[in-house]
């Protein structure tokens, strides 16, 4: 497991710049975190990187949007409002994930927790002491592998370089 301390909301979106460069179809990514924590932030940021145009809406009441992006297809998941894994089987949305064609970022897992694969990328998304910041852990789960993650954060190391500016 690798943690990360993102003190600002852009360097929350640079981390899903650097999330979204990386997936590939197939992969799934379980976004843990309290309400307001920033998954959908990162979601957002991994569609752009994606090549997903136009807006990113949290699929709160409909489960799963769909995005065309132009490296891939994104399967954006928000399961906040679901009562456990048999919804999911019901409405047939477990057979998205994983998708060949494209990503799944799923934000709320623990509502479906049985139904998520082993093989993922686990981010864990929490306020920071002072309530603004974010600790950001990251654990790849099965056969997503750590090398990846590695690359991951070295592409996020990169950006902030590129950015040391700010």
């Amino acid at each position: 497991m690798r943690t990360l301390f993102c003190q600002t909301e852009e360097q929350t979106q640079r981390l899903g710049l650097c999330l979204g460069a990386c997936l590939r179809p197939g992969d799934v990514v379980l976004m843990f975190g309290e309400m307001g924590a920033g998954k959908s932030v990162l979601t957002r940021a991994a569609a752009r990187a994606l090549g997903v145009e136009g807006p990113v809406p949290s699929p709160t009441f409909t489960i799963l949007n769909m995005h065309e992006g132009k490296a891939m297809r994104l399967y954006h998941f928000d399961l906040y409002r679901l009562e456990g894994a048999d919804a999911l089987y019901e409405m047939g949305l477990d057979e998205f994930i994983p998708a060949r064609d494209g990503a799944c970022l799923i934000e709320w897992p623990e509502r479906a927790l049985e139904a998520m694969p082993e093989d993922a990328l686990e981010i864990r998304m929490e306020y920071g002491p002072d309530g603004i910041g974010r600790r950001i852990s990251l654990r790849p789960r099965g056969r997503f592998e750590p090398s990846r993650l590695e690359a991951l954060l070295a592409r996020m190391k990169e950006e902030e370089h590129e950015y040391s500016d700010d």
